[in-house]
């Protein structure tokens, strides 16, 4: 099996140095105390609260929605074989995330996340050959995608630096298992715009959900681990470590 997924977002600006101060969405927590994975949960979920809105400060732009230019998929084996692409893509639904859980390996530094997402949609434009399950495909027009009830479990592969005395995160993967309690979708345009196979294809794509979801899983793990870590490093590249947790050795 090959899989290929391009991803360019649109919503950083470069050119900001790192935060010198510590802002009050940044809350400390210290990992030789008992309480740290409680006070951890409760710190990256005021992180979370805060990137919906950007951060102006290190140019982080809002991230709900958060748009993303081209999203570019090749996938050749399996139920799913694919030459698609998105573009001028709004993704909705991270203003909504809700830690469950965070730990912070204090020998590796890597963190071990889990989050759920009551909702998150896609939209965008969509141009599409290819076969998901047993239903050859073709077309190129609207599209959305809505997932809800998302159970996401993430484990950051991370090591820490030090600039001007302080320590920082230096994310080098993201790594992600999920489950969904439902997934609808809708493609317009397909089949040149046929209505009877249009309607009966994305009706049978609906009915279907969980079978789909499972034979695009490959592609919506990349595809969210992209954009959690082009995230993730944005914010840690731009906010020290020690503004989070003082005491690493």
């Amino acid at each position: 099996m090959w899989l290929l997924i391009v991803l360019i977002t649109c919503y950083f600006r470069s050119g900001y140095s790192y935060i010198d101060k510590q802002p009050d969405f940044v809350e400390t927590c210290h990992i030789k105390e008992k309480n740290f994975e409680a006070c951890s949960t409760k710190a990256v979920q005021r992180l979370f609260n805060k990137l919906p809105e950007g951060i102006p400060s290190i140019g982080l732009q809002p991230l709900d929605p958060l748009k993303v230019s081209v999203i570019k998929i090749l996938q050749g084996a399996g139920p799913v074989n694919v030459n698609a692409s998105l573009t001028n893509v709004t993704v909705r639904g991270f203003g909504h995330t809700h830690i469950v859980s965070n730990l912070v390996d204090p020998k590796d530094y890597d963190f071990y996340t889990k989050l759920h997402l009551p909702k998150l949609r896609i939209d965008g434009n969509y141009v599409l050959l290819g076969r998901i399950l047993v239903i050859p495909l073709q077309g190129r027009g609207k599209c959305w995608f809505e997932a809800k009830d998302l159970d996401i479990h993430v484990k950051s592969d991370v090591d820490l630096y030090k600039k001007d005395g302080l320590n920082f995160y230096n994310l080098t993967g993201v790594h992600i298992k999920y489950k969904l309690g439902g997934l609808k979708m809708y493609m317009g345009n397909l089949f040149d715009g046929i209505k009877s196979l249009e309607e009966s294809t994305n009706a049978y794509l609906n009915t279907n959900w969980n079978l789909v979801s499972d034979s695009l899983y490959p592609i919506l793990v990349k595809t969210i681990e992209d954009i959690m870590l082009d995230i993730l490093q944005r914010v840690f590249n731009n906010i020290p470590a020690t503004f989070f947790v003082p005491d690493f050795d």
